[in-house]
């Protein structure tokens, strides 16, 4: 299935200021994934919420994919997602490719944190006063959006606006 979902923008600013509103969000990591390619998505990500960040399709690119869509089929004519010997003898990619890959995007977290007067990224998990919408959109279909509720900062000052509490259960020592 291809653009099947919702826009996880839309999913996590909801879930975070509901969280935030019934006082429970510093028991929650809000995970987001689902398109995550750049160090600019995971801060965008951070200001609207999420703790934690998920990528899939960057990284499998980064260690040598090419997209064929034939994972399912062993048949991955570059070696990255085939049991077959002789189709993985093709594969070229290596472990430090990846590691590159998300070296780069902690750079641009780091220096996006920096720009805006930042040093940690906990310290604008849900601070949704720093996003804004483009003043100068010009395509039609974009004129009408109103993001004031993806934008929302929900007024609870004594609530934590990210994730704080680790959670002990009983069962964990099972």
């Amino acid at each position: 299935l291809k653009h099947a979902g919702s826009p996880w923008e839309m999913g996590l600013a909801e879930t975070h200021q509901t969280l935030v509103l019934n006082g429970l969000r510093s028991r929650v990591a809000l995970q987001v994934d689902g398109g995550l390619r750049t160090g600019r998505d995971v801060v965008i990500g951070a200001l609207l919420g999420a703790d934690e960040f998920g990528f899939s399709t960057a990284p499998l690119i980064a260690a040598g994919c090419i997209m064929m869509r034939k994972c399912h089929l062993n048949t991955c004519p570059v070696g990255v997602a085939t049991q077959d010997p002789v189709l993985r003898k093709r594969f070229k990619g290596t472990p430090e490719h990846v590691i590159n890959f998300f070296f780069y995007v902690a750079e641009e977290v780091r220096a996006l944190l920096a720009e805006m007067g930042y040093t940690h990224l906990d310290q604008i998990i849900g601070d949704t006063d720093l996003l804004e919408k483009r003043a100068l959109i010009q395509h039609w279909k974009a004129r009408g959006l109103d993001f004031s509720k993806m934008f929302f900062k929900p007024a609870a000052p004594h609530e934590a606006v990210h994730w704080t509490e680790r959670q002990k259960h009983p069962i964990d020592d099972v």
